[in-house]
C-alpha cells in the first residue's frame, strides 16, 4: 500500500483586519497555488484578532479552490468567528 502525502493545512494570522487582509489573501493565494490536495483546510485556530475581513478573505479562497475544481475545509473556529459567520449567513459556505 502506497502512502498518501497530505499537505499541511493553511494557517490564517493571529490578526486579520482589514489592514492585513490583502497581505493575508496573497500569502495565502500563494500556498494554495502549491497545494495539491483536493480538499484545502484553512486552520483558523490562530485568530486572536480579526473583523469581517476575516470572512472576506475565507470567502475569496472559497471562490479560488472551488473554481479549480477542489473543496475548502475550515477548522479551527474561534468561537467569535463562527459567530460572525453565522449572523452574516455564510457558515453553512464554510463548513468543515
Amino acid at each position: 500500500m502506497t502512502a498518501v502525502a497530505v499537505a499541511a493545512p493553511l494557517s490564517l494570522p493571529e490578526r486579520l483586519t482589514l489592514v492585513e487582509a490583502d497581505h493575508t489573501l496573497a500569502r495565502l493565494g500563494a500556498e494554495l497555488r502549491s497545494h495539491s490536495d483536493q480538499t484545502v483546510e484553512i486552520d483558523a485556530a490562530s485568530l486572536q484578532v480579526f473583523d469581517s475581513s476575516a470572512l472576506s478573505v475565507l470567502l475569496e479562497l472559497r471562490r479560488r479552490v472551488l473554481a479549480q475544481g477542489r473543496e475548502l475545509r475550515v477548522s479551527g473556529w474561534p468561537r467569535r468567528l463562527e459567530d460572525l459567520a453565522s449572523l452574516y449567513g455564510v457558515r453553512e459556505l464554510l463548513a468543515a
